[in-house]
């Protein structure tokens, strides 16, 4: 990792947490695999004895949209932890290397694939002569896929602009796309599932893409008093962001399984298994964040909540992969 600046970062075998360098890159490299394993294996998991038909490549479709989901997160996250770090007086000036091109070049990757699904009638294109790019004009589908297609090259060219505002348009193209894309016109009232899916979705890429940024400034402005204001004012912009999460998603879920269905439909529907598997590792990340706010409370070391921190860090992201699963599974049957 080095810094933008002159400043370097300082030497160590050891991160904060103690674990050898190598140990980290290794660990980081279980982590992608993991949440790659989840989107290929979760949908054929979750559809098990329910009876329900998926659409075909429900797999590779899955891990786009987690990949599209994580591309979208780091650079609102980036974003996020700058606007916070801004705030705080006596912040030091050394800066990480920032991703956002990378997650530009992944999410424009992952939104040309998920494109050229659309463009095929949403199957698997078998070769380049069943993609039909003039087609993707005449669908709603196709041309949410086209913005999100427009917007990640967008977001590439500006990731290195010095001017925030210049940076968040494209991202928040994406994220109306995505929100409109989830409630088509033919859905009861739409425009209230797109405005809860729309909070969702920016809470979520703000709670989610932040954390691991803050953390890289943690560890670059290491043994500084900053970094533990940084933390904690990001644990209480994270509680909000927790309760507008849990909030939109609960009432979107009361949307699509009625409250006298939902037990029901949580364990006989691979939408319900999923949205409660989603639910179990939100809590986890939670019990997580209590345990890295209590340290930086207690402890003179704001390092010692790094561990926890980062635990957070490695559910969040199983947490995308399992949101990625769940937009590729058939809605769940709404009994009246």
């Amino acid at each position: 990792m080095t810094a933008t600046g002159p400043t370097t970062e300082p030497a160590g075998p050891r991160d904060p947490a103690g674990r050898p360098g190598t140990g980290r890159a290794v660990a980081v490299l279980l982590l992608v695999a993991l949440a790659a394993l989840v989107p290929l294996l979760g949908p054929s998991a979750a559809l098990h004895s329910t009876g329900e038909a998926a659409a075909p490549g429900v797999g590779g479709i899955a891990l786009l949209r987690g990949v599209l989901f994580a591309a979208l997160c780091v650079p609102v996250g980036e974003l996020f932890a700058h606007r916070l770090a801004a705030r705080l007086p006596d912040a030091p000036p050394e800066q990480p290397t920032g991703w956002a091109v990378f997650a530009a070049a992944a999410g424009l990757t992952a939104a040309l694939a998920l494109a050229s699904v659309v463009a095929t009638g949403n199957l698997v294109p078998r070769s380049l002569a069943d993609v039909d790019v003039g087609g993707l004009y005449r669908s709603h589908d196709g041309r949410l896929a086209l913005i999100e297609v427009d917007a990640f090259a967008l977001a590439g060219l500006c990731a290195r602009a010095r001017r925030p505002a210049v940076r968040v348009w494209p991202l928040a193209a994406v994220i109306a796309a995505e929100a409109l894309r989830a409630h088509p016109a033919p859905e009861t009232s739409p425009s209230t599932g797109y405005a809860l899916t729309l909070v969702h979705l920016t809470c979520a890429a703000l709670w989610a893409g932040g954390l691991p940024h803050v953390l890289r400034l943690l560890r670059r402005w290491r043994g500084d008093r900053a970094g533990a204001a940084l933390l904690g004012l990001y644990a209480r912009v994270a509680a909000v962001l927790l309760a507008a999460v849990t909030a939109t998603g609960v009432w979107s879920a009361l949307r699509r399984m009625p409250a006298d269905t939902v037990l029901e439909q949580l364990t006989t529907t691979a939408y319900g298994r999923t949205l409660l598997a989603k639910a179990v590792l939100v809590a986890a990340v939670a019990v997580l964040a209590l345990a890295a706010r209590r340290r930086l409370r207690r402890a003179a070391d704001p390092l010692t909540a790094y561990v926890p921190a980062r635990a957070e860090v490695a559910v969040l992201g199983i947490v995308v992969a399992v949101s990625g699963v769940l937009t590729a599974l058939p809605v769940p049957i709404r009994w009246t």
